[in-house]
């Protein structure tokens, strides 16, 4: 302890001590975790597996602080499933890629949505600026215990878009796709007019738009439009470039998905092009369907458009 700081008074011991107990309870970690026969552990090491590119287990273990005998059991037991498979590192041969087969995303879909669902249900009796009070103060602890953890530790938020921020999605997709592949003011217009008819028609009971923070500034957006009673459609995936590699674009994937299963849509359908590799490898690995593609010339670009669909029940 720095001579600095004064001692920690039993009080404020008693306190977390108390908040922590109230907290498990709350949130049910004492019973078998999200009404599944998984752990708590093993829900988490799923977690990561489901929203990092292809992590090693050694990344996994430092991510999660966990023994490495404990966490090598625990993906040996995933293997035998058949959720995880594995893949020769490029850059270190001692070392394996691990990553989410089709039936590990399967067995990982329901919890994430229970998941989901729970922390709605735990929300929802509050008014609204209620729920803003106590996800800040959630913020504020998670910031000021987040001092003690290694420099390289981020904070990660998805949150429902504010003022402003549609603004700031239309001019990122501008910038963007014009500094990574040459559009024209052309695509920016057409980015304006989505965010404009999302805004001016936003439905809150079959609608819904994710802003990711990365330490606190705006880094990505993804939205779910209602395009019929039965299907929903997925628009205005973007993330910054200094924002890519954290699993980040999943994430944001994962929230739609969850969001359309819950309200009870059939099906998802986007539209993207040819060009947009790490995209593309999103939506193929959440079980998305390449259904059409046809040439086009937009943007000052040639290109391939493509129509991907998700059955989700």
């Amino acid at each position: 302890m720095s001579a600095a700081q004064p001692p920690v008074a039993a009080a404020q011991v008693q306190a977390l001590r108390g908040f922590n107990r109230f907290y498990t309870r709350r949130i049910g970690v004492l019973d078998p975790y999200l009404g599944g026969e998984l752990s708590l552990t093993e829900v988490r090491v799923l977690y990561e597996l489901a929203h990092n590119d292809q992590p090693t287990a050694s990344e996994l273990g430092r991510g999660l602080t966990l023994d490495a005998g404990y966490l090598s059991r625990i993906l040996r037991r995933f293997e035998q499933r058949g959720w995880l498979e594995r893949a020769p590192s490029p850059a270190d041969a001692r070392q394996s890629l691990l990553r989410l087969t089709r039936a590990g995303r399967d067995a990982f879909a329901p919890l994430q949505q229970r998941s989901h669902d729970e922390a709605e249900a735990m929300l929802a009796p509050l008014p609204h600026a209620q729920r803003d009070r106590v996800v800040a103060a959630m913020q504020t602890l998670q910031r000021a215990l987040g001092d003690l953890e290694p420099p390289a530790a981020r904070t990660v938020l998805l949150r429902d878009p504010r003022p402003g921020d549609l603004g700031w999605v239309v001019q990122q997709h501008g910038e963007v796709y014009a500094r990574e592949y040459g559009y024209t003011t052309e695509f920016e217009a057409l980015v304006a007019e989505v965010a404009a008819s999302y805004l001016r028609t936003f439905d809150p009971d079959w609608e819904k738009g994710w802003i990711a923070e990365l330490d606190g500034e705006r880094v990505g957006s993804v939205f779910v439009v209602r395009k019929s009673a039965t299907v929903a459609q997925l628009r205005l995936l973007i993330l910054s470039a200094h924002a890519r590699g954290l699993g980040l674009g999943g994430r944001l994937v994962d929230e739609c998905i969850a969001f359309a299963r819950g309200k009870g849509y059939r099906k998802m359908v986007l539209w993207t092009n040819g060009q947009l590799a790490a995209a593309r490898a999103i939506y193929a690995s959440r079980g998305f369907q390449l259904v059409s593609s046809e040439p086009l010339h937009a943007y000052g670009q040639k290109l391939v458009g493509e129509t991907w669909e998700l059955r989700l029940r």
